[in-house]
């Protein structure tokens, strides 16, 4: 469906949360967020994922990581659903805030409605997830099945590519991990990076002759 994606600003949406009223804009300033929404409360796998970003708060949160849930649900659901979260994943706590939109209005804004499922109020949200930069703006979003659970490590490895591609002038290839090489960007010349990059960076050589895949560490 068209809507917000990948460059745009997240409207600055007034909402109601199972820790109040939050504003958007507020909210996710000068941090990065993940915005994620579910199909809906008391289903399996929107309660693993729950659990898992409930794991790995600290995770999130060392890095500067704010989490804000989202599910078609009433707060009241929500906070019952809470419970049998965390009881599944014991010794985890649920302190992010997660959105309630029984009407399914902010996930019509927010891009994130599943246009095959439906209940008898419409549309369910999708199995969405934003993630936020500082300036307000979506880095990167992911787009799952109703059927097919997120991963959190791949999560948590694409937040770290995009706030080391923020910090230097890099790029992780693929299949990168925290901790692997990273590539030096095409706008970067030698000479740059020379000066960029004093621990240095190794250029491979390619049949085209073209220095433009080159490594350092970062």
């Amino acid at each position: 469906m068209p809507g917000l994606t990948i460059g745009d600003t997240i409207p600055d949406l007034d909402v109601q949360t199972t820790q109040g009223r939050i504003k958007l804009h507020p909210f996710c300033a000068d941090a990065w967020t993940i915005l994620f929404s579910h199909p809906g409360d008391f289903t399996p796998v929107c309660t693993t994922e729950l659990g898992k970003m409930a794991e790995y708060s600290n995770e999130f949160s060392q890095r500067g990581v704010k989490l804000l849930g989202l599910s078609c649900d009433d707060v009241e659901s929500h906070k019952e659903w809470i419970k049998d979260i965390e009881a599944y994943t014991p010794g985890c706590k649920v302190n992010y805030p997660i959105i309630s939109d029984p009407e399914r209005e902010i996930i019509k804004k927010l891009n994130m409605v599943d246009p095959d499922e439906k209940d008898s109020t419409g549309n369910l949200p999708s199995r969405a997830l934003h993630i936020v930069g500082p300036d307000l703006k979506i880095k990167l979003s992911f787009l799952y099945p109703a059927t097919t659970g997120r991963n959190m490590d791949e999560v948590l490895r694409v937040i770290e590519s995009l706030q080391k591609a923020s910090k230097f002038k890099v790029a992780t290839p693929a299949n990168w991990k925290p901790g692997d090489p990273v590539v030096i960007s095409p706008t970067v010349t030698n000479e740059q990076a020379k000066d960029i990059f004093s621990q240095g960076f190794k250029t491979v050589d390619l049949p085209s002759k073209k220095e433009y895949l080159r490594f350092t560490n970062v």
